[in-house]
């Protein structure tokens, strides 16, 4: 193959590889915002499933602060561990944190899963735990792909609360891990979002009667311009006892993103056959769509 030969630079041809060089420093060409992955968001869910329950004090449970810790530190999140004791039981509360100004947005979910599945319709497996499918691991899932896809201006905290599922059961009560989280919180977050029981194939979230109605209409109105009315109901319909609830006793505004129509809660049979990548992906982007409507 011949070579070409070598000719000297041109004055004119210098000049406009600096113009070239200038333009392109001036005008870089803006990264494109990573879309929010589905498959990726049900392939935690798998993961956690595979750690087994994530009940107070189980290997799971160890396990999955651990798996958080880590993964969110890779996608240059901020991520603590908080500690305490409330009401007699350990407390291990997850905090990631990026940005700053605001408005401060803080989005949560709950991490652990349900010591007994007494809502089984077979009695023998009511001291049996619950896999924690769609109540616990969707949530924690959702969260962790906004994590990797989000590169917020904003302040933005993912919190993973632990011990919120065990209400009803001797010694334990729900919505433990947030009671401490807000206890202990330094300033008032804009808007606090929770995320739980999401994943189900037949995905119908109403409107949760306990909720900040401002920001629910917010949310609802941006999956609506999302086209997914169908999914997103715009009419109230349960009011729950959620990690939403000890925001807006501090005055927070709050909402619980929730489909409580969910036949296997509480059941042995909350298991990752319940689960649907399409519902998480709609979660997932209604959720993205509306922290981009924030700037």
């Amino acid at each position: 193959m011949p070579k070409t030969p070598n000719l000297p630079l041109t004055i004119p041809f210098i000049i406009t590889i600096i113009l070239a060089s200038t333009w392109i420093q001036t005008n870089k060409i803006p990264k494109k915002t990573p879309a929010f992955d589905g498959s990726r968001a049900f392939s935690n869910v798998e993961y956690q499933l595979r750690l087994g329950p994530r009940t107070p004090g189980s290997s799971g449970h160890d396990q999955i602060i651990t798996w958080i810790q880590r993964e969110l530190q890779l996608y240059d999140w901020q991520v603590e561990l908080q500690n305490d004791v409330y009401r007699n039981r350990q407390i291990q509360n997850i905090v990631a944190k990026r940005g700053e100004g605001g408005p401060w947005i803080l989005l949560g979910t709950h991490y652990d899963s349900r010591i007994y599945a007494d809502m089984d319709s077979n009695t023998d497996n009511h001291k049996m735990p619950v896999p924690g499918a769609n109540d616990g691991a969707s949530g924690v899932a959702v969260l962790m792909e906004l994590g990797r896809v989000l590169d917020p201006k904003n302040e933005v905290w993912l919190v993973f609360f632990d011990t919120e599922d065990n209400g009803g059961i001797n010694g334990w009560d729900w919505i433990m891990g947030s009671q401490a989280f807000v206890e202990n919180i330094s300033g008032i977050p804009d808007s606090v979002i929770i995320v739980d029981m999401v994943g189900d194939k037949e995905l119908d979230i109403y409107i949760e009667r306990n909720s900040d109605s401002n920001l629910a209409t917010q949310i609802w109105s941006q999956a609506a311009s999302l086209g997914h009315v169908d999914k997103f109901i715009p009419l109230p319909k349960y009011r729950m006892i959620d990690d939403h609830i000890p925001f807006l006793q501090a005055h927070i505004p709050a909402v619980c993103i929730i489909d409580y129509d969910y036949p296997v809660w509480h059941t042995t049979k909350d298991t990752i056959d319940q689960i649907s990548p399409e519902s998480l992906q709609i979660v997932g982007d209604v959720l993205l769509a509306w922290l981009h409507s924030l700037k």
